[in-house]
């Protein structure tokens, strides 16, 4: 089974294409600037091949266009993988919220894309976007073609109401769903299934704790198998410091500046999530390599920002120590998981008097999506660098879920006959 996995924006769109024989990557890449004027020069088609890079620039008018984009580039192009776009059985899309309608991949049906739309004030700039991937995907593949949403937030939904409540009115939860709902979902899903394979155990024996840090970042306690607390809520700002997100603030923060400042809700959001976090406390930048070359320099903003992030990742860790009662792997993961070793080394300096103690020297060795165990197999408290993989994850839910669906169909075909 060949399945295309899409990953949709208001102006991008990322394709991998799989052959889930082997798992293996046939094809992927990106397209940017969709719906935008191209001068020249932007490279906004990205294709990868195997360990091929091929980039041009094409000015594609809407995501119709771009997904047309893909089908050329994949069967028809120079660099195609498949003879025919006929060859690819599924396609599955990542759904950043699900709300608590979702708790699973779902086969996408009439009413799954009306609740979608109905879920899109909980995720303004990511459902409208998905949405508008899937339409133009099923106008240039037809109906026939199966496709899968997956969710962010699915992965999430096993967390008790002590954990996704918030203590605010409970009539806003009823008529607003507000709630914490969490993100990132696929990736933790990966990682903490992975880990397990990794320690040669099952995972329903195990008490995980994923970190996925990257521009945007979150940490999930993972209980046997199950989420019980995740640090993103209601929307990815929540947890702690990001890229250029605030995280977790006193509320009261939030309505003295906007008095102070005169500012909308809008203008408040804007600066919570585009202007605050370690870009706002170094004065340097977002991209943790610009902060750990600030930091080596001598940077006393960019040391103060890499050493409040590294504290508030390990309270959020040490909290979830507490929620399960104990610990048996700590993984990180994503673009800076994978390569920030000053952050990594720091986090783990707050777990000493758990025992852990990491392998510095291959702790700065692994990076580039290299894997390691840093702590040693008998450790009370193991830790891992892991390599992510959020389109497996979808390639895989859509595989099950379509095929599931085929069975389905066949037993409905024979039981009639």
């Amino acid at each position: 089974m060949k399945i295309l996995v899409i990953n949709c924006g208001s102006s991008s769109l990322k394709y991998q294409l799989l052959d889930m024989k082997d798992e293996s990557v046939l094809c992927k890449g990106s397209i940017e600037r969709i719906g935008l004027k191209i001068n020249g020069g932007e490279e906004n088609v990205i294709v990868k091949v195997g360990d091929d890079k091929f980039t041009y620039d094409k000015e594609l008018k809407d995501h119709v266009a771009a997904f047309n984009e893909v089908k050329y580039i994949l069967s028809e192009s120079e660099h195609k993988v498949i003879d025919s776009f006929d060859e690819i059985d599924a396609i599955g899309h990542r759904i950043v919220q699900g709300g608590d309608r979702y708790t699973k991949s779902v086969l996408v049906t009439e009413k799954v894309v009306k609740d979608v739309e109905e879920l899109a004030p909980l995720a303004p700039l990511h459902n409208p976007a998905h949405l508008m991937g899937y339409r133009a995907c099923l106008e240039v593949v037809g109906p026939d073609v199966p496709q899968v949403f997956v969710f962010d937030t699915s992965f999430h939904s096993t967390m008790p109401p002590k954990a996704y409540m918030y203590a605010v009115p409970y009539e806003y939860y009823e008529k607003y769903a507000v709630r914490r709902y969490g993100f990132h979902g696929t990736s933790h899903k990966f990682v903490s299934h992975r880990v397990a394979e990794k320690m040669g155990k099952n995972i329903k024996d195990l008490k995980i704790i994923t970190c996925h840090l990257g521009n945007g970042s979150s940490v999930a306690a993972v209980d046997h198998g199950k989420v019980v607390d995740t640090s993103m809520g209601f929307t990815p700002l929540d947890g702690f410091m990001m890229g250029t997100r605030s995280g977790g603030v006193d509320p009261s923060v939030v309505t003295f500046i906007m008095k102070k400042l005169n500012l909308t809700p809008d203008e408040m959001d804007n600066i919570l999530n585009k202007q605050s976090g370690v870009n706002a406390i170094s004065g340097v930048s977002s991209d943790d390599r610009d902060i750990c070359a600030a930091q080596n320099a001598g940077n006393e903003r960019a040391i103060l920002a890499h050493e409040m992030q590294a504290y508030e990742i390990a309270k959020y860790i040490g909290s979830y120590i507490a929620a399960m009662n104990g610990v048996d792997a700590i993984v990180f993961t994503g673009g800076i998981g994978e390569n920030g070793f000053w952050l990594r080394s720091k986090i783990c300096s707050y777990f000493g008097y758990m025992g852990v103690h990491i392998n510095e020297a291959l702790n700065q060795a692994t990076v580039k999506g290299a894997e390691a165990e840093l702590t040693e197999p008998d450790d009370k408290v193991r830790v891992f660098i892991l390599a992510t993989d959020e389109e497996l994850t979808i390639a895989r839910d859509t595989q099950e879920i379509v095929s599931s669906s085929s069975v389905a169909r066949s037993k409905l075909y024979i039981d009639i006959k």
